[in-house]
């Protein structure tokens, strides 16, 4: 197996783990629909790593690629789970409102929260892409 592979088949059921706690701590924060969202994305972040990580000895990518999109797939895993969990304990509405109670939290955390869900977002996509061009046939 090679060792890409493995960091994100570890990093996935590390995501899914930190889900799954999420899950059992949902009436301890300020807003527990945010918490049940934070608990979801742990575990779809973690699963998309998972799934990447079975299909990464497929990709046909430069190395330094491969880093970037490794590392923003990673990165981005960690960045949306954070960014609903701390949207969850601080009660966020802005960034998140189908989830939220209708009251901001304070602007400091509305601004973190949205950094990591919106960060998140685009790097996921970004990463995402670069592994359909991996995946890609090669016409040679």
């Amino acid at each position: 197996m090679s060792d890409g592979k493995r960091r994100l088949l570890w990093h996935g059921t590390l995501l899914v783990l930190l889900g799954l706690a999420t899950g059992g701590i949902l009436p301890s924060f300020a807003s527990p629909r945010l918490g049940l969202a934070a608990h979801v994305g742990g575990i779809m972040n973690g699963t998309l790593l998972l799934a990447i990580g079975a299909a990464w000895s497929e990709l046909r990518a430069a190395p330094a690629i491969s880093r970037v999109t490794f590392w923003s797939l990673v990165g981005s895993g960690y960045a949306n789970w954070l960014g609903l969990l701390l949207a969850a304990c601080f009660g966020s509405t802005l960034t998140t409102p189908l989830l939220g109670d209708g009251t901001p939290a304070l602007p400091w955390q509305e601004t973190l929260v949205a950094f990591f869900l919106v960060g998140g977002a685009v790097v996921t996509l970004a990463g995402v892409v670069l592994v359909l061009l991996g995946l890609r046939r090669r016409i040679d």
